[in-house]
């Protein structure tokens, strides 16, 4: 199979899909709409999932685990949770399989295996949960209690692509519960913030960090604050939400505690996740058309050495100094990988772990050793330099630092230079068409105006800022009164 890529600029969705599968970072299975991840996209995922798990723990939760099934009474508790997952819900129906007598060596569900109430698949979790939390929870001394979990869910999507949306996908998914509206409130924020941070600090990727409209919440929340990403097509990705459930929840499975007063009051709740749709926004907000380009926290491998010669004379003087340096690096912090197979030819390693996207590249052959040099290419910028072995370790270290710094400042420069302001509807219609991007501009906050827009062009409000400032303005597609600007895009 070529390893060369479909340019972004010829074919962005191409490219994409076969950047995905040429990396070996993940492929479709047999199953339609799920797919394999593969070892080394993986790892990228484990990196995400230690430094998330880990702030999670930092804020004060704690990792549980529920079951993957949930009886269909217990799903349709919340009306409107189960009403918006209701179309990408899987059923299970029959526990068991017989010998086909019509057809030999095939199976068939037994007619008389059908279960007495059908189970959903979890497509997200807050039903079970909250009907755990009332076995949980009497007294206001159980509360707080802020549980994450790390699982699979599957949502019955129709079209998929490989971690952007398919059938079935890793995540994680907070679960708290309060005493009051306030402290639900600030959670939801907090854990918003925790994403935003972690999209900007891990994954390089600048973000906007809003509030969902009341149509694009999340089915049976009070409110949704979204953080949202620009990838390098001009499209926006939603990279992770947090929503404050009121007392919804708590009021369907009658989650009740007695407070100080020795009154009984529902309890408050929030819900908050991320998924490997990370993965995708990873991908497409910094890779090129020779591959992937990985922030150095995120990279499983920091540097490659590859070490280059003719013969056993040169291989011996070679390996050893490239020994040196693979324990001088890893005494460093770094991740090291000393590539010394010789069925691959070093031009053939060289583009391989560029398509990986491997941070940095050292090769070394014998006139590097006798002039105690390295040659040091870095992925982000593909430049090349040669740079003293002495003092190596720290070196490295420093520049991991740069790139990652590198990486961001890129991203944030092109997020920049595509958020535009407009005043009036065909003006956004062609920005939309000719730049892309986040596009600002005043709503009349309906949601007929918001759906006649999202029908006409395919783009969507993405958030209400934050930090949004009260502008007086008339709506651009109704002509109506605004108080604010929004953001919208086209999106994945």
């Amino acid at each position: 199979m070529s390893k060369k890529l479909t340019k972004r600029s010829d074919n962005y969705s191409e490219w994409y899909n076969e950047l995905v599968v040429k990396a070996d970072l993940a492929e479709n299975s047999g199953v339609r709409g799920c797919m394999v991840i593969k070892p080394y996209g993986y790892a990228i995922w484990e990196k995400m999932k230690d430094e998330l798990d880990r702030q999670f723990k930092e804020t004060g939760h704690q990792n549980a685990y529920f079951p993957i099934f949930v009886p269909k009474s217990m799903f349709e508790a919340e009306e409107k949770n189960a009403e918006g997952f209701a179309k990408e819900a899987a059923i299970v129906t029959h526990y068991r399989l017989k010998n086909d007598p019509d057809k030999p060596g095939k199976l068939m569900v037994d007619p008389n295996a059908k279960l007495e109430e059908e189970l959903i698949v979890r497509p997200t979790s807050e039903a079970i949960i909250w009907s755990t939390y009332k076995r949980w929870i009497q007294s206001y001394r159980d509360l707080p209690i802020k549980i994450n979990q790390w699982a699979n869910v599957v949502r019955w999507e129709m079209r998929t692509r490989l971690f952007l949306r398919t059938a079935e996908f890793l995540w994680q998914e907070g679960h708290t519960a309060h005493a009051t509206k306030a402290e639900a409130i600030a959670e939801t924020e907090q854990m918003l913030h925790v994403y935003a941070n972690f999209a900007e600090e891990h994954m390089a990727m600048p973000v906007l960090r809003g509030r969902k409209t009341d149509s694009e919440r999340f089915a049976g929340a009070e409110d949704t604050l979204c953080i949202e990403a620009l990838m390098q097509d001009g499209k926006a990705l939603q990279a992770g939400t947090s929503h404050f459930l009121g007392q919804n929840f708590a009021d369907a499975f009658d989650v009740k505690f007695v407070n100080k007063e020795g009154k009984q009051e529902l309890v408050w709740g929030t819900s908050w996740g991320v998924s490997t749709r990370l993965m995708g926004a990873l991908i497409m907000a910094h890779s090129d058309d020779a591959g992937l380009v990985l922030p150095p926290k995120l990279a499983p491998i920091h540097v490659v050495i590859i070490p280059i010669y003719k013969n056993d004379e040169q291989k011996d003087l070679v390996m050893g100094a490239a020994s040196k340096i693979e324990t001088e690096l890893k005494k460093a912090g770094v991740t090291v990988k000393l590539d010394f197979d010789e069925n691959r030819k070093p031009g053939w390693k060289f583009a391989e772990y560029e398509l990986k996207g491997v941070p940095l590249r050292i090769a070394i052959g014998p006139r590097d050793v006798e002039n105690n040099v390295i040659e040091l290419a870095r992925r982000d910028t593909q430049t090349k330099e040669s740079v003293p072995q002495e003092g190596l370790g720290s070196y490295i270290s420093n520049l991991l630092d740069v790139i990652q710094d590198t990486i961001y400042k890129k991203a944030l420069t092109y997020r920049d230079e595509h958020i535009t302001e407009v005043n009036d509807y065909n003006e956004f219609k062609e920005v939309l068409e000719s730049k892309g991007g986040f596009i600002s501009a005043h709503w009349d906050g309906t949601e007929e105006t918001e759906e006649k827009i999202k029908k006409e062009t395919k783009a969507t409000i993405r958030c209400i800022l934050l930090d949004n400032k009260k502008e007086e303005g008339t709506c651009m597609y109704s002509g109506k009164p605004s108080s604010e600007r929004v953001i919208f895009a086209k999106a994945y």
